[in-house]
């Protein structure tokens, strides 16, 4: 009988970021900065410099007015330039319309009125002249590696009426949006043909590991750019000065726990029972254990949890901005007592954490705070019931298991998730012809998906915290529309290559062949249908806000941020 099959572990740089990386591209850039500075033998053999050089970076080659980073796209890479330059434009912002991006307008009254009856008969219909994408500002054009950029059309004009700064040779750019997965706060675009270095984020993690000057200097580069700002908008620390919050800011710990790419191993993470996945979640904070910080959370979603009997039930989760260990240390400094951590905290998927020690809060912090921001002494009777308790000061009503299921679904992700009551839902349809007459005769969503008792989250865009549709999209075609948070698609500058559909974790974007006016499929010179990525838009151009949910007539669907869970509980306890 023969035995099972064995097989190499499949590793990420199966898939390198570039299969153009020849060895002398590896030479070229060993010799320079800050790379010909590095000590190649702390590197193991497993992840030598040079197989990272190899594996996580490619060479991008722009011309003139090719955009290299739009503000508000979120990127998981870094950039350094190796010859000509790039312009980042400090103020004013560019418009949408030069970024490639659709501008924000709101229906009328009547345009509202009228879709109701001038939407073609056949669905995705386009108009066949903006197929191509851009518009008189901006245009699409390939590169020679393939990829598709959209570039400026009057660099002058632009020169002359924003105020921008020129990027030369050595300068790295975009490294804290990537190992924060955080929007770009600025846009770049190049200054005539320029050739730029792109690092995706696994190998400026490695490097970083490895090579402590590389470390030392993002680092400094965060703890000057974003640190304080983080840090001067949490109530505990706001009450500091200047200079003792620059101390904070010194003595901060950064801590990554958890997978990057955390949803190419979500689904099937997905199969598995709570305690398997329970696992597979890093430890951030122990139960029990001594209370040796106070952790922020940078990005991502940890969740809160209890041994209680023999599981380890969800209290809550927390994500970007909140904080865990607060009481604990205020408890133990106030008391002279030293209580251990109450609860765990563990990372779903990716979490970035800012670790602030114990001893910094104790001796800088809290002599200095206000009595009225400290929370209440933790309870140390060994009777009372924790699980209560927390679930209490959540100020959550929800169910248990509920809470479990949106927890362990990575529903909390969402800003506008689609819940359906179904013990309310009639099946009218209602809701799904409204959103059709306002989506050019094809509804954005569909009226199933996971479900959890008389919960269903149905398959519509939930216009997440942590949009990881928006990594990669070539020419920025999916984006932020407003600081609300929805995630729109320009139609005419998505060239249908599929990246944020195969990117999103939840199946909520889909591909569409479109027509033209007479209703027949527009086809590419290989006569191969012209596609569009299609999904929810929350109905950001309609008066009255998302359609589906106005529409229903028995209060059956709500769309809920789930950052705030009470307004939950309230509509299921109708």
């Amino acid at each position: 009988m023969d035995g099972p099959l064995v097989i190499q572990r499949p590793m990420r740089w199966d898939n390198p970021f570039s299969r153009e990386m020849t060895e002398a591209d590896v030479e070229r850039i060993m010799a320079l900065e800050p790379f010909c500075n590095m000590d190649e033998s702390s590197f193991p053999p497993s992840m030598a410099l040079r197989d990272i050089i190899r594996n996580d970076m490619r060479i991008q080659r722009y011309r003139e007015g090719d955009i290299v980073v739009r503000r508000g796209d979120y990127g998981n890479s870094a950039f350094l330039v190796l010859s000509g330059a790039v312009r980042v434009v400090i103020n004013p912002d560019l418009p949408d319309e030069l970024l490639g991006r659709q501008a924000d307008k709101k229906r009328g009254f009547f345009g509202a009125l009228r879709q109701l009856w001038a939407n073609p008969q056949m669905p995705e219909v386009r108009d066949v002249t903006r197929l191509k994408g851009g518009g008189a500002e901006t245009g699409q054009r390939n590169a020679r590696d393939g990829t598709t950029h959209t570039f400026l059309q009057d660099v002058p004009a632009i020169m002359r009426d924003y105020h921008t700064e020129p990027l030369r040779e050595g300068t790295i750019f975009g490294e804290i949006a990537a190992l924060g997965r955080t929007p770009r706060t600025l846009s770049l675009f190049s200054e005539g043909d320029t050739e730029l270095l792109e690092i995706r984020w696994q190998g400026i993690r490695d490097i970083r590991r490895r090579d402590e000057a590389f470390r030392n200097h993002i680092d400094k580069l965060y703890r000057e750019r974003s640190l304080i700002l983080h840090l001067r908008a949490l109530p505990m620390f706001s009450h500091l000065d200047d200079e003792t919050i620059q101390k904070v800011a010194d003595a901060t710990i950064f801590e990554t726990y958890g997978e990057f790419e955390w949803h190419t191993s979500f689904k099937k993470l997905a199969e598995l029972t709570g305690a398997e996945r329970l696992r597979h979640e890093p430890v951030i904070a122990a139960e029990g254990e001594y209370a040796d910080g106070l952790f922020l959370i940078r990005t991502g979603f940890a969740r809160v949890s209890k041994h209680i009997n023999h599981g380890d039930p969800t209290l809550s989760f927390i994500g970007r901005g909140e904080v865990f260990g607060f009481e604990e240390l205020v408890h133990n400094w106030k008391n002279g007592e030293q209580v251990p951590y109450q609860n765990s905290l563990r990372g779903l998927g990716n979490v970035d954490v800012l670790r602030v020690p114990t001893k910094v809060v104790e001796d800088i912090v809290l002599p200095t705070m206000p009595e009225h921001r400290m929370p209440p002494p933790i309870r140390t009777d060994e009777a009372l019931d924790h699980s209560i308790q927390a679930i209490t000061e959540s100020g959550s009503d929800l169910d248990t298991g509920l809470l479990e299921f949106l927890v362990e679904n990575r529903i909390i992700n969402g800003r506008a998730t689609m819940l359906i009551n179904t013990d309310r839902c009639v099946r009218c349809d209602d809701c799904v012809r409204a959103c059709a007459a306002t989506h050019n005769n094809n509804p954005r969503f569909a009226r199933h998906g996971r479900k959890y008792g008389n919960v269903m989250i149905a398959n519509a865009c939930m216009h997440c915290v942590d949009p990881v549709c928006m990594i990669g999209c070539p020419t920025g075609a999916i984006h932020r529309s407003s600081l609300q948070g929805q995630v729109v698609i320009n139609d005419s500058s998505c060239i249908g290559c599929a990246t944020c559909a195969n990117s999103c974790p939840y199946d909520n974007i889909r591909m569409v062949a479109v027509r033209d006016a007479s209703g027949e499929f527009v086809l590419d010179e290989m006569n191969a249908p012209i596609m569009k990525s299609t999904k929810c838009d929350l109905c950001v151009d309609q008066m009255g806000g998302p359609s589906c949910e106005r529409a229903c007539p028995h209060d059956a669907l709500r769309r809920v941020n789930m950052s705030d869970l009470g307004p939950i509980a309230d509509w299921l306890g109708k």
